[in-house]
């Protein structure tokens, strides 16, 4: 095993070629997981939104009563936390961002830059940390982006 050069004064670690070509292998898997379940929870998500509109219609063309105000009321609630999606996937995509600079990088440590590379500087990872500040969908608590 060779040491990996130290790059910007940042300490290095002995890892052979074939660990970090692994690990690499891994983040990507992760990265396509993530997408995975993305697509998935879109799907989810738009199902979901088509019944609590479906319900909605069929709520609003009941005769008007005390229990089908609260159950409009009710669906309009639920609708609005749909926003979980929205949170969720910007998760998503800001962490396979994440574990794809992760592989990028451990490729550029762990191989020699071609001639036509050399001295290029490519970031790869999210300028910010994380792009959902919420934490809980209480009620009151929605923010919009």
């Amino acid at each position: 095993m060779e040491p990996l050069p130290d790059h910007h004064g940042e300490p290095s670690v002995e890892m052979g070629v074939s660990v970090l070509a692994d690990l690499q292998d891994s983040l990507l898997v992760a990265i396509n997981d993530l997408k995975r379940l993305e697509g998935l929870l879109d799907h989810a998500t738009s199902n979901l939104l088509d019944r609590f509109n479906t319900a909605m219609e069929v709520a609003e063309a009941l005769p008007s009563s005390e229990a089908n105000t609260t159950l409009v009321q009710a669906l309009g609630q639920a609708v609005t936390e749909l926003q979980f999606h929205d949170m969720a996937s910007q998760l998503l995509v800001h962490t396979g961002k994440v574990l794809q600079g992760c592989a990028y990088n451990l490729a550029e440590q762990a191989m020699e830059p071609d001639e036509d590379e050399v001295g290029t500087v490519v970031t790869h990872m999210p300028q910010r940390p994380n792009p959902v500040t919420q934490g809980e969908m209480d009620a009151g608590s929605i923010e919009l982006f």
